[in-house]
């Protein structure tokens, strides 16, 4: 039987593995990430290891409707300000 993977390398597979054409992210629960990481690690709760994952900088994570979007850091989309978001709107 092969070693199971780390819960780093579980996170960083499945966002490669499981992202659509043209995304660069996974949506946790849409994509089945949430239930995988379950099943995979007996049950462990996917939201605290993303989390610790998202502190040590090794995945970006990004509130959105219904669950999060994982992504690698490399890939993760800027934050922009609302600030910089209305004076672009504005045309300024």
């Amino acid at each position: 039987m092969s070693e199971k993977l780390s819960h780093e390398e579980f996170v960083k597979r499945a966002i490669v593995s499981l992202r659509k054409d043209g995304y660069k992210g996974i949506h946790s629960v849409y994509s089945g990430f949430n239930e995988a990481f379950k099943k995979y690690f007996d049950g462990e709760n996917p939201v605290e290891v993303t989390n610790r994952l998202a502190k040590e900088g090794k995945i970006v994570i990004r509130p959105v409707k219904g669950g999060v979007m994982l992504y690698l850091p490399e890939d993760a989309p800027q934050p922009r300000s609302s600030a910089d978001e209305a004076l672009r709107k504005m045309g300024l």
